[in-house]
């Protein structure tokens, strides 16, 4: 089974996501600019779930240690961490589920020159097949290992990285349907933003979408 490396992998929507595929069976490594920590939420994982196949690293040593990398970083963050990881990267499917907001409370979105935070981690990542998926799951569902998440998300990309993308969402009970290209992306992160403001205005955490009629 693919190891899956979550970078960023010790804040809520990483760690969710980490978790529940551990306990899908995939081998999860956490990466964190701080190892110390990354060990820290994969032993809190345990404690709280039993044993997994989870443990942590840095984010070099856990790209370089997986065949699927996940990005669950903040943007602002995106290049730093992004030249940290090029190399151990190169060649594997790396999966970006990044909603670049400038501002939270009311959502504003950052649109990057290259025309989203997916397009951007493929200039940053030349060498890596990128795909982007997982923008409209709440962490907080994530993060409530014992309740489904039946709902879609969607999953755009390049080969390999788009058909990983849908394999991952499935194994941990989502629907991941076909978006299309990587160009896509700006779409999904901008229906991400949408749905931080629906949650705001209706007092909510955790809304989704699903698509009807497929």
């Amino acid at each position: 089974m693919q190891r899956i490396a979550v970078i960023g992998g010790t804040g809520r929507q990483g760690f969710g996501l980490a978790v529940r595929w551990a306990m899908a069976g995939f081998p999860v490594i956490l990466g964190s600019r701080d190892p110390k920590r990354a060990e820290a939420a994969a032993e809190q994982a345990q404690r709280a779930r039993g044993e997994l196949p989870l443990h942590g690293a840095g984010n070099r040593e856990a790209a370089e240690a997986a065949d699927v990398v996940v990005l669950t970083i903040p943007f602002s963050a995106q290049e730093e961490i992004l030249s940290s990881i090029g190399a151990a990267v190169a060649g594997k499917a790396v999966i970006d589920t990044t909603v670049p907001l400038r501002s939270f409370s009311p959502p504003v979105l950052e649109v990057p020159a290259a025309g989203s935070a997916a397009q951007r981690a493929k200039t940053l990542l030349p060498d890596a097949h990128v795909g982007a998926a997982f923008h409209t799951v709440s962490a907080v569902k994530l993060n409530a290992f014992d309740t489904p998440l039946e709902e879609d998300t969607l999953v755009c990309g390049e080969e390999g990285a788009k058909e990983a993308g849908i394999v991952l969402a499935e194994r941990i009970g989502l629907r991941g349907l076909d978006a299309g290209p990587l160009d896509t992306a700006a779409t999904l992160e901008r229906l991400g933003a949408l749905l931080v403001a629906l949650n705001q205005r209706y007092r909510r955490r955790a809304i989704g979408v699903r698509f009807v009629g497929l």
